[in-house]
């Protein structure tokens, strides 16, 4: 199974919990698999990272949507739209070694596939605008990463008379 297949196997989880909000993630997935007539393989981790991630972060998700789409919130969309760009923001927010134009380029593939040709573009417009808050993300955790790892380097204990080889 391909990544943008897994994106897809993803986005098919993610609507189905959209209508049956009691079903677990693998359940979901396993439905979706289904449907698809395929076995996920080794992806069947990649995809519950995906359906779960954007699961656990779907309120800071949605109010990020919310503010950048005009008048529409992701209530007044359609599942398909609604779920791509709550796949895709979860991706460009908590993904970070996946490129931006990767993730959007994704988003709008799949929109096409599974809805219309209007939904690429509607998918590609709202994650543009949401691109600079995206953007901002990306530096803020690169900055605690790097304070972190800073910070951690200071703790550590020194190494006098420690003979490392070199």
């Amino acid at each position: 199974m391909t990544r943008h297949e897994a994106r897809e196997c993803a986005l098919q989880a993610l609507c189905v919990l959209d209508v049956q909000r009691d079903l677990g993630s693998a359940e979901a997935i396993a439905s979706a698999l289904a449907e698809r007539g395929t076995d996920a393989g080794g992806d069947f981790t990649y995809i519950e990272e995906l359906v779960d991630g954007t699961r656990r972060h779907l309120d800071e998700i949605d109010e990020l949507l919310a503010r950048h789409m005009e008048r529409w919130s992701p209530e007044r969309i359609g599942r398909v739209e609604r779920n791509v760009l709550r796949l895709a923001t979860y991706e460009l927010l908590f993904e970070p070694e996946l490129p931006i134009a990767s993730a959007i380029d994704e988003a709008v593939e799949i929109a096409k596939t599974f809805a219309t040709e209007q939904s690429g573009r509607f998918v590609n417009g709202v994650l543009a605008k949401l691109l600079p808050a995206v953007a901002d993300r990306r530096r803020a955790d690169t900055r605690e990463a790097g304070q972190e790892k800073r910070t951690a380097s200071a703790a550590e204990p020194a190494r006098e008379g420690v003979d490392d080889g070199a």
